[in-house]
């Protein structure tokens, strides 16, 4: 028999995928299940991507690591636009389903989660909402021991001819990324004297600038959907979501933008 275009991509499993739980139906729970089980795959390509990056940048391969960064935030840009179809969906018709949702949450993807550990936005309070042993607890165990994007920038650095300090080099795996003064010379010296590295620098920036921004429409949007009320499966809500506003994955890159 030929591969089809259905049997390639198993379309009947796919699309067997969305099963609301209202009844009677509430038409809108089709688009709120469709939408987030996208966001998952999106989830899933990003870190597909960024497991390639991290290879590129410890082998100092320049313009591949351009390239990956480019369709990271091209995904970036889906992800932001996604949240216009969301916001289709008013509180009421969001209410008319909500209690179906019972105790699961979106606080509680483990790919994204996965994602801010691999970038290095490290909380290992975190892996408290997973019970110990089960398959998302140990996903997420994993990744916090592993080096992020950001230690294999610092490995692309010292390939540069940049001094990383020690401090950063030996300093706990499962703490979030610091800036440092010192690293940031050596990237404005590459900033100015090598284009090509100028340009990876800018697309890893865009990234970064996507990502909060990411972070930014969905905090709205849970603002305009249940306003100040606790996410369901009592999750925490706007306000714990706030904290990691505006959090930069390579801050020192930020760090450097006014001495260009």
């Amino acid at each position: 028999m030929e591969l089809t275009y259905s049997d390639y991509l198993h379309l009947d499993q796919l699309l067997a995928l969305q099963q609301p739980r209202s009844q009677p139906p509430e038409h809108d729970e089709m688009l709120f299940i469709i939408v987030h089980q996208v966001y998952e795959l999106w989830f899933k390509l990003m870190l597909h991507e960024l497991e390639k990056v991290q290879v590129d940048l410890r082998e100092h391969r320049v313009y591949e690591s351009i390239s990956t960064f480019k369709r990271l935030r091209t995904i970036m840009k889906v992800a932001v636009e996604q949240v216009d179809i969301v916001e289709t969906l008013t509180p009421m018709s969001f209410n008319s389903f909500r209690d179906r949702l019972e105790t699961a949450s979106g606080f509680q993807s483990v790919q994204f989660r996965e994602l801010e550990f691999i970038l290095g936005y490290k909380r290992a309070e975190m892996l408290r909402f997973h019970p110990p042993g089960s398959p998302a607890y140990e996903r997420l165990l994993q990744r916090l021991h592993q080096p992020s994007v950001v230690e294999a920038f610092y490995d692309f650095l010292a390939h540069c001819g940049i001094e990383i300090p020690e401090e950063l080099r030996t300093r706990d795996r499962t703490l979030p990324t610091i800036p440092h003064p010192n690293l940031q010379e050596g990237m404005l010296r590459l900033y100015k004297t090598r284009p090509d590295i100028e340009i990876l620098f800018e697309m890893m920036t865009d990234f970064d600038e996507g990502l909060q921004e990411w972070r930014y429409r969905h905090i709205k949007l849970v603002e305009r959907t249940i306003g100040s009320k606790r996410g369901t499966g009592g999750s925490l809500g706007v306000e714990f979501l706030k904290k990691s506003l505006f959090l930069p994955v390579f801050p020192d890159l930020w760090a450097i933008r006014h001495q260009l």
